[in-house]
């Protein structure tokens, strides 16, 4: 069994979720941990009772700890240098979503995983839920027919502080990604074209765009329509969001619990179908992790590798450039111009 040496590049409030994550295992432990201010590095030490190096530059981290493991949990405009000279110095990382905050370093880093012959995974917890299993399940068994329309409505109001208040795209960049992803994992579809507007609305205590509505044409000719707020203060949808797959014989719906379809036969009988599921994997953060480990130990790509999760974050991208531009965007030139850049 391999022995997983493992160096936290940012020691802020979710690095406690990926240490707590590592002390279940047998197999890892953490030998460093990184921060440009030296108290967080310290108090995170001090809170987890660890007796690892403490540093201020990732690169003096690895050389001397001797990791082969980086947990690139810093801010997304730090993410670019942080898993990219983790790769470039021979070591694995796992990252925290979103992959980059621009789409010419989410291109380069994908690159730079491929030629370093390493990971790069990133963190995409609400796919590792019972609940969306059960939900994908039941639209891929054929129970609605052929997808042609879904639509996730997200509406919260949760007030972070942070960096998450000063972005200029806090929806979209931040959290759009876990639903976007979301889309792509239950139908299994990639996507073409997007057109999206953003706002910020009466009310809102974010400086930029905290509302959003998006639309997507996807690969297997069906459209994704996400609309969204993380100032819609009032009847909150689940963290999850909430779902409507129309398909050709029917409807599935899911809440973030409630998980159904209703189909109808020929003759227009209708019959509902609870959403069940076999998948006994943890939930969350622990369950993505544990997916990302057992890529490494089985020498394949992880379910959220970097390659796989680029289709995802250029929805992201595609989005903001749509509503940046006031036009639809064609995500896969949009790729193609991030490789050239």
């Amino acid at each position: 069994m391999a022995q997983w040496n493992i160096v936290v590049a940012g020691c802020g409030q979710m690095a406690n979720t990926w240490i707590e994550y590592v002390k279940t295992r047998h197999d890892a432990a953490i030998v460093g941990l990184v921060d440009v201010q030296a108290e967080a590095s310290l108090s995170m030490a001090d809170r987890h009772g660890l007796s690892c190096g403490l540093y201020s530059d990732l690169k003096e981290a690895i050389r001397r700890s001797g990791a082969n493991l980086v947990f690139d949990i810093t801010t997304p405009n730090a993410h670019r240098s942080t898993s990219g000279t983790a790769l470039e110095m021979g070591c694995h990382v796992m990252a925290e979503k979103p992959l980059a905050a621009h789409v010419s370093e989410a291109v380069q880093l994908t690159k730079i995983a491929r030629q370093a012959q390493r990971s790069l995974a990133i963190m995409q917890n609400r796919r590792y839920l019972c609940s969306i299993r059960a939900y994908r399940e039941l639209i891929r068994t054929g129970a609605i027919g052929s997808v042609g329309f879904i639509g996730a409505d997200f509406f919260l109001a949760p007030r972070f502080g942070g960096f998450r208040e000063e972005m200029a795209s806090p929806l979209v960049l931040d959290m759009s990604i876990h639903t976007f992803d979301q889309a792509r994992f239950i139908t299994g579809a990639d996507p073409i074209n997007v057109t999206c507007q953003e706002w910020n609305p009466p009310g809102s205590w974010y400086r930029g765009s905290a509302s959003a509505i998006c639309t997507f044409e996807m690969n297997d000719g069906s459209m994704f329509n996400y609309r969204g707020s993380w100032c819609a203060q009032g009847f909150p949808t689940s963290w999850e969001a909430s779902w409507r797959v129309v398909g050709s014989q029917g409807t599935a719906i899911w809440d973030g619990e409630r998980i159904e379809a209703e189909s109808f036969d020929k003759d227009g009988q209708a019959s509902r179908t609870q959403g069940t599921t076999g998948w006994n994997g943890q939930e969350g953060h622990f369950g993505c992790l544990d997916e990302m480990f057992l890529a490494l130990e089985k020498g394949r790509p992880a379910e959220t590798n970097a390659e796989d999760n680029l289709k995802s974050i250029a929805m992201v991208f595609g989005a903001i450039e749509s509503a940046k531009l006031g036009k639809t965007i064609h995500i896969p030139t949009l790729l193609a111009q991030g490789l050239s850049s």
